[in-house]
């Protein structure tokens, strides 16, 4: 089995910091879990590694595709697993770092089990889609399975309609069928969760989106709408992408923009505690008491 050090965390919590400092102490490489970091050209507003950072440890599944393709968990597992590989060829201990939980639950425990749906189950949701404002189907699927509902967009049709099905035709959210999922994963995995206080957390999401602002994140979003891109492409419906086009347009103010960029991100961050909390990690760290010796020595001790 493949040893694999996971670190995962809220947005903004600063997992991204210990994962480059324990790269560094063990001479290793990084693979990002993030499934926006995986767009050419998406730099500042996806707060990828700088090029220094970069320079100093090795980064896959990072600009692997351009704006305008889509991506996802299955193909991430699949590229994940091909670079696991490859780094522990080389004797070292392959390191995920990153906020996107199902892809990272993909790659390590696979993608959904295979599940029987009901055909008329089916047919009764698929009229419900076309008949019913989706934001309730949505609030549906968020009482039923809301650790699945927490991992997908709101507006994320073919997702939503696929945890009702399960939910209905089975009578267990694919949540728990995740859990109950036998794995063949080839992975010894050491999980880390780094988290915050919300309050704290929220403040840094604030800020950082201020950050992203003076660096230049609307002239990235302005030479990527010159590429030709528009909000149509699976790229620019980035969070700190899809929100500030409208500002770049001329049909809202920045003020009104950078308030919904900031309100979805702790929406987002909302999410993924939600997700965490029905997730096992073999070490859980505040982000205000990061201890590298502390994270190194609890790695020893459980391999």
């Amino acid at each position: 089995m493949i040893p694999l050090i996971v670190i995962e965390g809220p947005t903004a919590v600063g997992k991204s910091a210990l994962a480059l400092d324990l790269a560094l102490e063990l001479q290793t490489e990084l693979i990002s879990a993030d499934s926006r970091q995986v767009y050419r050209y998406l730099d500042i507003g996806t707060a990828k590694p700088s090029a220094d950072e970069q320079s100093k440890i090795r980064h896959h599944l990072i600009d692997i595709i351009e704006p305008g393709q889509s991506y996802n968990a299955g193909s991430f597992a699949k590229d994940a697993l091909d670079c696991a590989r490859s780094i522990y060829d080389q004797g070292k201990i392959p390191i995920v770092c990153g906020g996107t939980g199902l892809y990272i639950r993909a790659m390590l425990t696979g993608l959904f089990p295979a599940i029987e749906i009901n055909p008329q189950i089916r047919r009764d949701i698929d009229a419900r889609m076309e008949t019913e404002p989706l934001s309730e189907i949505y609030s549906e699927l968020v009482q039923c399975d809301p650790v699945f509902a927490a991992q997908i967009s709101c507006n994320d049709k073919q997702r939503i309609q696929r945890g009702l099905e399960v939910y209905i035709s089975t009578g267990k959210p694919i949540s728990q069928h995740w859990q109950e999922q036998e794995s063949t994963s080839p992975y010894k995995p050491f999980k880390i969760l780094v988290t915050d206080e919300r309050a704290n957390l929220y403040a840094k999401i604030n800020n950082r989106v201020q950050q992203m602002l003076d660096k230049g994140l609307l002239q990235e979003i302005e030479f990527l709408l010159q590429q030709g891109y528009t909000s149509d492409d699976p790229g620019m419906k980035t969070m700190g992408y899809k929100e500030f086009i409208p500002y770049l347009l001329g049909d809202s103010s920045l003020e009104e923009c950078q308030s919904d960029v900031c309100q979805h991100t702790r929406n987002y961050a909302k999410r993924q505690f939600t997700w965490y909390k029905k997730c096992d990690f073999d070490l859980t760290l505040n982000a205000n008491e990061v201890s590298l010796s502390l994270v190194l020595d609890k790695i020893n001790r459980s391999w």
